[in-house]
């Protein structure tokens, strides 16, 4: 009865039917596929984490900032910028995406990287490299597009494969993408005797780590070229308009194609459980807001930690180099992402998400606190501290997100999550924008407040991160947050089996740090 069902939705033109024919032929490890997804989504990860380390010298050499506590102000905005595009077309990139596929939004998302990147790297001034931030941002819908596509490309039994092809190379990224900026950001005062002053190097410092990125995107665009098309178009199946309302309405609709996380194979849908709203879904609303404050935090703290170090001692910061700050963000996310991996699936077994969520918050506030002591410190002393705090900061963030995330899955039914996660993803995104404006201006007031009498210098910006994760840890008590029970909207006998596919994908997600 399946394969007459399957027969009943194939189409000869039809490239989802192709991959379905593919799938059932090839039954093994999809190497290739794996291997695509990999490479565009390091593609998609490398323009954001790269660059930190450089950010505040960037802004320094643009001379907007008239006095030197000014640069962090400035600093906020431009690294707030790529939050703000990817917050205003989210949504309408998943949209594309199940209307003309997934395809298309690759390869416009590696082209992105490859043209916009360079550009960024080429400004001139402070205007032009915020407009190419954002537009790097509002153009690169890979990400949410990749999450599907891995699902969808592989057989059942390798999804998690798929899912944590996309995860671990968000992971790479997130390690090689620092190392990238600090090292090879400013290439003419680092290794004069390759690159000198007068050279195309020379007046452009930054352009060196955009370059490499650039031309990797450009393997990647290449690459994407060869990607079978997943979307499924059938000319005899009318669509519906209203899909993504319909999505937020609960409204049963088979032809949703916002639910780009599940399976596209047409015999293997579920009716949805559930007809009510996902707004008025408190468990899943809940686990929003409290994730929404969360990310403010998060990206405020990677923001003022970029800046902060590489401020100088005067204004109470590290007087780090572009390459100091490489070195410990990469060194953060190597252990981030092998925590990930090996350690968090077993911590959340044992304690469950909520728990671990509210355990990493409480652990977070006297770890922010040592912050400004931390800075006293000097020579091997502070490489090992800071190195400690860091990785030890960016594990707890990363163990909070990824309970609340999983709370989110399993607030809703599985043919609703899709829609769900899209509105999480522009909430995270719009709370994110103003994560590193607000980070940057906070963290120029305070340094110019070196000598007041309560909370002076760094003292008054960690301790208002701790205001904000306090704030994030009570949210997630009762009656507020509410934890979500599977059985009201799984039903038991598909229950096992949605939870072993879904376990994987839940436990490999990594905060998206900046």
């Amino acid at each position: 009865m399946e394969e007459g069902l399957l027969k009943k939705y194939e189409e000869e033109d039809c490239p989802g039917c192709k991959v379905e024919q593919l799938k059932q032929s090839n039954t093994g490890i999809p190497v290739k596929p794996v291997l695509f997804i990999s490479v565009v989504t390091l593609c998609a990860s490398l323009p954001i984490s790269s660059l930190f380390p450089f950010l505040y010298f960037m802004v320094r050499d643009f001379h907007i900032a008239e006095r030197e506590e000014d640069i962090s102000y400035y600093a906020g905005y431009l690294g707030s910028s790529f939050m703000l595009g990817r917050a205003l077309t989210s949504i309408l990139w998943g949209i594309i995406a199940d209307r003309y596929g997934r395809k298309p939004v690759v390869v416009i998302g590696t082209i992105t990287v490859l043209v916009f990147n360079a550009l960024f790297g080429l400004s001139t001034n402070y205007w032009m490299a915020i407009v190419t931030r954002f537009l790097i941002g509002s153009l690169c819908g890979i990400i949410g597009t990749m999450r599907a596509y891995a699902s969808e490309i592989c057989r059942k039994e390798y999804h998690a494969l798929g899912i944590s092809a996309v995860s671990t190379s968000w992971g790479i990224g997130l390690v090689i993408g620092p190392a990238i900026g600090g090292y090879l950001a400013q290439p003419a005062e680092k290794y004069p005797s390759i690159f000198s002053k007068e050279s195309f190097f020379g007046r452009f410092p930054y352009f060196l780590p955009c370059l490499l990125i650039s031309v990797f995107a450009l393997a990647a665009t290449v690459m994407s070229c060869w990607l079978p098309e997943t979307l499924h178009k059938h000319k005899k199946i009318k669509k519906d308009k209203n899909n993504f309302q319909d999505a937020v309405e609960g409204t049963p609709d088979e032809s949703n194609g916002l639910n780009m996380s599940q399976n596209t194979n047409h015999s293997e849908r579920i009716a949805p459980s559930s007809q009510k709203s996902l707004l008025k879904n408190w468990p899943l609303v809940s686990s929003i807001i409290v994730y929404c404050v969360f990310q403010l935090h998060d990206i405020a703290y990677l923001e003022i930690f970029s800046l902060w170090a590489v401020s100088p001692r005067t204004l109470g910061g590290l007087s780090f180099t572009t390459s100091d700050v490489g070195q410990v963000l990469a060194i953060t996310g190597l252990g981030l992402l092998l925590f990930q991996l090996l350690v968090y699936p077993l911590m959340e077994r044992i304690t469950g998400p909520v728990m671990i969520s509210r355990i990493g918050a409480v652990l977070s506030i006297p770890l922010l606190a040592s912050y400004p002591y931390i800075a006293l410190l000097t020579g091997f002393g502070l490489s090992i501290a800071l190195n400690f705090a860091s990785m030890l900061k960016n594990i707890l963030s990363v163990s909070i997100t990824t309970g609340l995330l999983i709370m989110q899955n399993r607030a809703v039914s599985q043919e609703q999550r899709g829609a769900a996660n899209g509105i999480s993803m522009s909430s995270m995104s719009l709370f994110k924008t103003i994560g590193p404006a607000a980070g940057g201006s906070l963290l120029s007031w305070s340094q110019q407040r070196q000598d007041a009498d309560i909370l002076p210098g760094d003292q008054l910006v960690f301790f208002v991160l701790n205001a904000i994760e306090l704030l994030g840890l009570l949210l997630t008590l009762r009656p507020f947050l509410q934890e979500p029970e599977d059985s009201d909207n799984i039903p038991k006998s598909k229950h096992n089996s949605l939870d072993q596919e879904n376990g994987m994908q839940e436990r490999l997600l990594l905060t998206e740090l900046p």
